[in-house]
């Protein structure tokens, strides 16, 4: 299995709709790109988060998997579409752990 660790923050105003949006986004990709085990956006409720509010977890069957869902182009839309609220980012790929 392959990890893929997306914690973010947005700018000021970032509301309900952006996040509606990206929830389709969400969607369409458990739909769209294959070998996806599980994918989906959620609150950062950690105490010590350091200001990144939110994060998207995929799981992944490879890392081969992994690589066809960078380049889909489900995940460019989104990727395009979420950077325009988008303050901050930190990824996390891994292929370690079960």
């Amino acid at each position: 299995m392959f990890h893929h660790i997306v914690l973010m923050s947005f700018t000021p105003g970032t509301g309900p709709d952006f996040f509606a949006k990206a929830q389709h986004y969400v969607e369409r990709v458990k739909a769209e790109c294959a070998d996806v085990i599980g994918y989906f956006l959620a609150d950062n409720i950690a105490a010590r988060s350091d200001g990144l509010t939110h994060g998207i977890v995929g799981v992944f069957t490879s890392s081969a998997a992994h690589d066809a869902y960078q380049v889909s182009p489900v995940h460019q839309e989104m990727k395009a579409f979420m950077a325009t609220r988008m303050d901050r980012i930190v990824v996390l790929d891994t292929d370690q752990g079960a």
